[in-house]
């Protein structure tokens, strides 16, 4: 098992809309790395530690997984949505994604502020390369979040 990080806006996706809906594909991801982690490296058990990005202060909430093994993005072939690519075909996807399940919310969100301020976790991804919607985390990363949470790693 591995762990990760997602990112999302909670006004466009939150942790409360992935809990209501028991699981959801993880769409609309247009970045290359982000593809690549979900294509390449994400697995059905993953633990994810879900991340609200434009609250107040920005937190991790949360905890998901990975339920499905990757599969084409198919809003890369709807025309009609805003994740399309003109490029992107049945044969040839350029996009791919996993379905992530709810697992539960923490009692303690874990804020930005209080990562950035944890020696331990200088490393993450999250702390040097914020921009990233999809991002792997260290086991010592995730096991010491999930104890800032108030949760047992």
């Amino acid at each position: 098992m591995r762990y990760w990080l997602v990112k999302s806006e909670p006004d466009v996706f939150s942790l409360d809309d992935l809990k209501s809906l028991k699981k959801s594909p993880w769409d609309g991801v247009r970045n290359y790395q982000a593809r690549n982690f979900m294509r390449d490296e994400m697995g059905v058990g993953d633990a994810v530690l879900f991340y609200h990005s434009r609250e107040r202060p920005p937190a991790v909430v949360g905890l998901a997984e990975v339920v499905s093994e990757p599969y084409p993005d198919p809003t890369q072939f709807d025309p009609g949505s805003p994740y399309f690519d003109p490029k992107a075909t049945e044969s040839k996807p350029r996009w791919w994604l996993v379905d992530l399940g709810y697992v539960r919310h923490f009692a303690r969100k874990v804020s930005l502020e209080q990562i950035k301020a944890t020696e331990a976790l200088q490393e993450m991804m999250l702390v040097k390369r914020a921009r990233l919607s999809v991002m792997p985390v260290e086991q010592a990363h995730a096991e010491l979040i999930l104890t800032m949470a108030g949760e047992a790693p």
